[in-house]
């Protein structure tokens, strides 16, 4: 699987989140709207868009599999480091 064309809106941290990400896999498929938050230990990790109808909560898109979880985060990751040490409300922070 190949993730291509990562783009980082970083945002002022807000309870986490730190920036929305968007990717897109194998040249054909563009994803959006991937939030990236830092937890608590310091890490980070990606959450992915839901539509809640009525009383439910429907995932838009996900990775279905460790394997393209971790290459969407790998990229994604990868990406902020450029980003996030440009942009003042990341700067000297060692988030990614």
């Amino acid at each position: 699987m190949r993730v291509s064309e990562i783009h980082i809106t970083p945002v002022k941290p807000n309870n986490g989140l730190v920036g929305i990400a968007s990717v897109v896999i194998d040249g054909n498929i563009y994803l959006n709207s991937i939030a990236i938050y830092t937890k608590l230990d310091g890490s980070h990790r990606l959450l992915y868009p839901k539509k809640i109808v009525g009383s439910n909560s429907l995932g838009l898109f996900y990775p279905i599999n460790r394997i393209a979880s971790k290459a969407i985060e790998d990229a994604v990751f990868k990406k902020c480091n450029e980003v996030f040490s440009n942009d003042r409300h990341h700067k000297n922070k060692n988030t990614f």
